[in-house]
């Protein structure tokens, strides 16, 4: 009986499928279907049916399913995620990480993993008491736990009475000096916990209500696999997971040295193979601004791609256009949208906050944007401020906490709709796309194909600017010249920069926006067999590899 592998790759924008023969690891059969971020299991659940149905293989046949991900990832970059309390202890130089609430406090041990300073056990229980109401989850991290972890095991136990939420401790995630890196390793885990818990359990869901009983496999950032349970205790190993997938695919297209870029729609991914195989990073991961010590890809993840927001804002007394590092949803991917001209322009007006499909009663019953939303129908922020009287930061901090919640959907205009109106890409409601693209481009005075040509070479400079940001890392470690390595015209100068490797395309979005980059940066690039898939080719080939049959 023959045997195939599944490999699922859940992104920011798309959920990816393939099957793939065990015995010759060719592609029998490939899909795609929207994310469905308020429960991402429906997606993952049509992708498999499609992949079962269509190729007609049986469940059985199937006996390894491979999943990556780009969710810890783009949580990172988008700044979503559990809200974590730091609490550090020992005599060292405050340092800052992107958490809810950072405490630093007595204790910690020697080199020689003597005790330094006695455990602040009396400022630790009113820590945890002061900032329990404000987190989720909390990160801990004690100097020398790597020689010596009494103070974090203790802490961790005093948490657990007080608090009863998950802990983690950073001698237990990194063995590697350096408590910053250190404390941002234990702060991700902590961070990305319940995203991985919730996407796992809908894919256990989703496969047995498609039939299947096989071994899951999770790629982590180093390329390797991992069991469900170690996914969840260590989430942080999977921030690379989606990068991973896309440099092993990378791998497939014959070069030898290449840049591979995943163009997605929250994110783009760079990441080098050389000598035909993945380069791993020697020290850990760095995406966007956290720098840890989690074994990963040598990549680069930044915020841009074909879902990035585009923004309209007045400035000195002029209409600007910027493309935001935050993904919302196209106009040309909703549904049952009310029309662009009601409710898109500048300022508060460049969203449309729409509650999520099947939103529980009783909880919208307890948020008042919520059932605000339910009462009245979609808003945007400007609305909502009058509305509910609330604007400014504290607005947008409640509607980010409600996107992460997965309550409400944020769909604004994108790269993705000015290709559609362009004519370059035909998967959604292009008459939707054309009405947005009629409103802005009203307020900044253009004509509409002259404003999506912009929205495309705004998206297409900010890839460049990605893609030699990483390249500037590679050439020049701790380096702050990259802002200066791009095409974009200023009044001063003018630099011109050559890569002498070729690109690697991937992602349906790769297409419409590398060509252009490529020929800025003088190179060239290509895209291998089944490209719009190529983070799922890569899982399934990892998960086939790491366990073979």
């Amino acid at each position: 009986m023959e045997h195939y592998c599944i490999g699922i790759d859940t992104g920011g924008t798309c959920t990816d499928g393939v099957l793939i023969s065990n015995s010759t690891l060719k592609v029998i059969h490939w899909a795609k279907e929207p994310t469905t971020h308020h429960d991402l299991g429906i997606g993952v659940g049509r992708v498999l049916g499609r992949l079962l149905v269509n190729s007609g293989i049986s469940p059985e046949a199937v006996n390894r399913l491979s999943v990556s991900t780009t969710l810890a990832t783009n949580a990172v970059v988008e700044g979503r995620g559990a809200r974590v309390g730091l609490l550090v202890f020992g005599h060292v130089r405050h340092f800052k990480l992107p958490v809810t609430a950072s405490v630093f406090m007595k204790g910690g041990h020697k080199i020689t993993g003597e005790e330094e300073e006695p455990l602040d056990l009396e400022g630790l229980v009113d820590s945890v008491r002061a900032i329990r109401g404000e987190v989720d989850s909390y990160a801990v991290c004690s100097a020398m736990s790597i020689k010596n972890p009494a103070h974090e095991l203790v802490a961790e136990e005093a948490i657990a009475i007080l608090d009863p939420k998950p802990v983690f401790c950073s001698h237990q995630v990194s063995g590697s000096p350096g408590m910053h890196a250190r404390a941002a390793t234990a702060c991700l885990h902590a961070r990305l916990m319940p995203l991985m818990v919730g996407f796992l359990s809908s894919v256990q869901i989703s496969m047995l209500k498609a039939g299947l009983n096989c071994p899951v496999t999770i790629i982590c950032g180093n390329g390797r696999g991992a069991g469900l349970d170690e996914a969840v205790q260590r989430a942080a190993i999977t921030v690379a997971s989606g990068p991973a997938a896309t440099a092993r695919f990378g791998c497939t297209a014959g070069e030898q040295t290449a840049l591979v870029v995943d163009v997605g729609g929250t994110t783009t991914d760079v990441c080098m193979i050389r000598n035909g195989m993945p380069v791993l990073s020697r020290e850990g991961c760095q995406i966007g601004q956290w720098r840890t010590h989690i074994e990963a890809i040598d990549m680069y993840t930044a915020g841009g791609g074909g879902d990035s927001h585009v923004i309209c804002h007045v400035e000195q007394g002029q209409t600007k256009l910027r493309l935001a590092p935050v993904r919302v949803q196209p106009l040309a991917m909703t549904a049952d949208l009310p029309d662009p001209a009601d409710w898109l322009g500048c300022g508060l007006r460049n969203s449309l906050v729409m509650p999520t499909e099947g939103l529980d009663e009783e909880t919208a019953s307890h948020d008042e944007i919520l059932s605000n939303l339910v009462e009245y129908g979609a808003a945007n922020p400007e609305t909502l401020a009058v509305q509910i009287g609330m604007s400014g930061v504290l607005l947008e901090k409640w509607l980010e906490r409600l996107t992460y919640c997965q309550h409400i959907s944020m769909i604004g205009f994108t790269p993705t709709d000015a290709l559609h109106v362009l004519g370059r890409l035909d998967i959604g409601n292009r008459e939707q796309a054309v009405r947005g693209a009629e409103v802005l481009a009203k307020e900044l005075q253009m004509d509409v194909e002259s404003f999506c040509l912009r929205v495309v070479a705004e998206a297409e400079q900010t890839i460049e600017t990605i893609i030699l940001d990483y390249l500037a890392r590679k050439a020049w470690p701790a380096s702050e010249t990259a802002p200066f390595l791009t095409s974009k015209d200023n009044p001063y100068f003018s630099l011109k920069v050559a890569v002498k490797i070729p690109i690697i395309g991937i992602g349906a979005a790769s297409r419409c926006f590398l060509p252009a980059v490529a020929e800025r940066l003088h190179t060239t690039v290509s895209f291998p067999e089944h490209y719009e898939v190529g983070n799922a080719v890569g899982a399934a080939l990892i998960g086939r590899e790491e366990f073979p049959v």
